[in-house]
């Protein structure tokens, strides 16, 4: 009796499938696609590697990649930084005096489109003269970014236990070593997650990056959407899978460093 109540009905297991299929069936179609040999993208010609040789003797193609992941790493990091100092100030800041002000204009990327933010931050570097280009396409995604990162840091921040940092403090450490030595372990992972999560939305952006870059340092979106707009070639299916391997495999190797984490704090406990 208790089995039968556990076993998922036809109808969740119909709905879990249509989910998946809608969610997964287009990457899966890309990535068989990306070994066509025919130029059409609609017929398949056999399998074939000649998409990913072409791919690498393209240049403005890989130069916008390089360029993308550039931006990415560069704008995750500054937002990590920057969102985890907000998410300390929020969660344990108390009350200062403006700090709705503060977490208002922190979380307002959330809720503004996007195509507001590129057109404010575009004329906030013709204002000041900066040309166009990586560090321009660097801060717009770091603006974009930087509340996502708090968000998760803060939650997890909110779900800490205080005392550990006041029994730290008791124990004679000041609060800066307190936080090096209790929080900053205990909040590493949801660090490592809004870094990962910045990372995304970076290499995602195409609205932001439009109005905020320059010639010569067009991202990977800008570059695939040109592209796109006389027609698919092969090539986009190639680099598209190729992206999509390097986000699975940083996936897989985080969540074995979190598992290894855990295994490694549970064996400790005894002790």
């Amino acid at each position: 009796m208790a089995s039968s109540l556990h076993r998922p009905s036809a109808v969740n297991v119909a709905a879990l499938a249509l989910g998946l299929a809608f969610l997964y069936l287009p990457i899966v179609i890309l990535v068989i696609y990306s070994f066509n040999a025919s130029r059409l993208v609609t017929v398949w010609g056999g399998w074939s590697l000649k998409w990913y040789r072409e791919l690498f003797n393209d240049g403005a193609m890989l130069s916008a990649a390089w360029m993308s992941l550039r931006v990415g790493v560069a704008s995750a990091s500054a937002a990590t930084l920057l969102g985890t100092l907000a998410a300390v100030a929020l969660s344990r800041g108390g009350r200062f005096r403006g700090r709705t002000l503060f977490s208002g204009m922190l979380y307002a990327p959330l809720v503004m489109p996007e195509v507001i933010t590129g057109l404010s931050l575009l004329l906030l570097f013709v204002a000041t003269n900066a040309g166009r280009g990586f560090w321009t396409v660097t801060i717009a995604h770091t603006t974009l970014t930087m509340c996502f990162v708090t968000l998760v840091v803060q939650a997890r921040l909110n779900g800490l236990d205080r005392s550990l940092e006041e029994a730290a403090m008791d124990l004679g450490c000041s609060p800066a070593r307190a936080f090096a030595s209790v929080t900053l372990p205990l909040i590493w992972p949801s660090i490592a997650a809004g870094w990962m999560l910045a990372f995304t939305l970076s290499l995602d952006d195409l609205v932001i990056a439009s109005f905020t870059t320059g010639p010569g340092s067009s991202t990977l979106p800008i570059r695939i959407y040109s592209e796109v707009r006389l027609g698919v070639k092969p090539e986009i299916n190639a680099i598209c899978t190729l992206i999509v391997a390097f986000v699975a495999m940083v996936i897989v190797a985080a969540s074995l460093a979190s598992k290894l984490s855990n295994d490694r704090g549970e064996n400790a406990a005894p002790l």
